[in-house]
């Protein structure tokens, strides 16, 4: 089915111009301002006074409308995809957070039960593990029993069972066998993040070296940066080479703090992110993250044990505003923390996080207050406005 889209400010090489996209199959075939091109039975999507990007990808999420990633079966992954579809993402990393291997393993048999459904939201690109391999000082939501040491064995037979499919992994590097460990992660096709971290300066520019690419919700559950001891915090800032997550919600991060971080680190090295738990697009309450229970109040989630902060209620249509309003920037200027550069991190960026021919057709549309209206994955519309939840 071939579909022609006119009228819309269409996002390329980091500004807006109209354009008109032809997709056909599921891909961009086209992108130009006319075209001699055979556009007969082509559906029209009129876009005019719209934004058009790539589609968000979120690498750092543990679930949303009342579903665990930990606990999340196939079907409860799809209605996870289905929403956030309605707030412009349009890939994502399901994050299980630090479990017995039993669960874990559990968990990767879900996502490779997914991979086999018919999809209606956006499609989850592969696992994200959150441990087990961290810090009991700097833990946060991770329970302290079940963090191990390097064990290059058990994440290879995580990833034999996941075909693959573990995409991302966070890491403390004061681990015992970390830092060494690094490159055999990276050769299993595993991008390798540090956090949950009380490293000093040296142990975390040695992990930079030997390959880790990001770091975990920066400035969060990690040592911070003091004058005569620059720490983790102080070496992910520094070096050009790491890209640093940030989850822009106004509790994880001043706003003075993520311009910071914006102008340490320049915008080719921030990847939004949302770390947002099972309480994403639903009311105050009491939830779960992993093993934990929750409670959020005020939209803010913390541990019902100690009032520990665990994760968040974020969406990434949120995270935009918020991008938008704490830095001061033009949304041509914030686009790619939500898009090439997440894709970057993961190693997509040859199909996804851009508009561009013959890629993906993941496309998120957004109206002059830069709300999401529409949601296309593949060329598919799934979500068209209708902000209602069907769950």
């Amino acid at each position: 089915m071939k579909r022609w889209i006119k009228g819309g400010m269409v996002y390329q090489d980091h500004r807006f111009a109209e354009r008109e996209i032809l997709i056909e199959d599921g891909q961009i075939q086209w992108i130009g301002s006319e075209t001699d091109l055979d556009l007969d039975g082509a559906e029209v999507l009129d876009a005019s006074g719209q934004w058009i990007l790539p589609g968000f990808f979120d690498i750092h999420t543990h679930g949303a409308v009342n579903v665990d990633v930990n606990g999340a079966t196939a079907e409860d992954l799809e209605k996870i995809c289905c929403f956030f579809a309605s707030c412009g993402t349009t890939s994502w990393l399901c994050s299980v957070l630090t479990d017995t291997k039993e669960q874990t393993l559990w968990c990767i048999e879900q996502y490779n039960r997914w991979k086999q459904m018919e999809h209606r939201g956006a499609i989850l690109e592969g696992i994200h593990l959150e441990g087990p391999f961290l810090s009991a000082e700097y833990k946060g939501a991770m329970p302290e029993h079940l963090l191990l040491k390097a064990d290059l064995s058990l994440l290879q037979e995580y990833q034999r069972a996941a075909k693959g499919g573990i995409r991302y992994i966070t890491v403390s590097p004061e681990v015992e066998g970390i830092p060494e460990m690094i490159p055999e992660i990276r050769k299993l096709g595993i991008s390798v993040a540090i956090g949950h971290s009380g490293a000093d300066y040296q142990t975390a520019l040695k992990a930079i070296e030997n390959g880790a690419v990001a770091a975990t919700h920066t400035g969060n559950a990690m040592k911070l940066l003091h004058q005569h001891f620059p720490a983790i915090f102080g070496a992910v800032l520094e070096k050009d080479s790491v890209y640093a997550e940030m989850i822009c919600d106004g509790r994880h991060l001043h706003p003075g703090v993520v311009r910071l971080i914006i102008k340490t680190k320049g915008l080719d090295r921030v990847v939004a992110v949302t770390d947002s738990i099972m309480a994403a697009g639903l009311p105050d309450g009491k939830y779960r993250l992993g093993v934990n229970d929750v409670v959020v109040k005020d939209k803010d989630a913390t541990l019902a044990s100690n009032g520990v902060r665990a994760g968040s209620t974020l969406t990434m249509e949120q995270a935009l505003q918020n991008l938008l309003e704490f830095s001061g920037k033009k949304l041509e200027e914030i686009a790619l923390l939500f898009t090439e550069n997440p894709a970057r991190v993961i190693g997509l960026e040859d199909r996804i996080g851009k508009i561009a021919e013959k890629r993906q057709a993941n496309l998120v549309f957004l109206n002059q207050q830069g709300m999401v209206v529409r949601t296309l994955v593949n060329g598919k519309t799934v979500f068209d406005g209708e902000k209602s939840s069907p769950f």
